[in-house]
């Protein structure tokens, strides 16, 4: 009679599970929710969802890639523009067969990052 209610699936899903629904418990820095992981990856999953709408397989492909950079420049607390600018320059410089696990988001140091403030003085100044 009750083998297939909803109520029963829950519980049983719940019990099966029981040892990752109680792991926040064993240790203090796991979050009691997912919330704001889901948060932050929900730009990336729309970035893709728009992505669809390029208008050309290639263009999508590229504003996916970029997007994704992007996205991850932020997880990392990267400024995206000064993050491209020197990736951008750097790539102009090098070879071919040169590597470049330095110019991936995680590896990259900003070796322009004083050069970046001009920006503020000259708005400062305009005022």
């Amino acid at each position: 009679m009750f083998s297939g209610s909803p109520t029963l699936k829950a519980i049983n899903y719940a019990l099966s599970h029981w040892a990752g629904l109680v792991r926040f418990l064993d240790d203090g820095r796991i979050d009691i929710d997912n919330n704001p992981v889901e948060r932050s990856m929900r730009p990336i999953a729309l970035q893709r969802k728009n992505a669809l709408f390029a208008g050309h397989e290639l263009g999508a492909e590229n504003w996916a890639a970029i997007a994704s950079l992007v996205e991850t420049c932020k997880l990392c607390a990267i400024n995206p523009a000064a993050y491209l600018a020197d990736v951008l320059a750097r790539i102009v410089t090098r070879g071919d067969g040169e590597p470049i696990d330095d110019l991936l988001p995680g590896n990259w140091v900003d070796t322009k990052a004083a050069e970046m403030t001009f920006e503020t003085s000259v708005v400062a100044h305009a005022a």
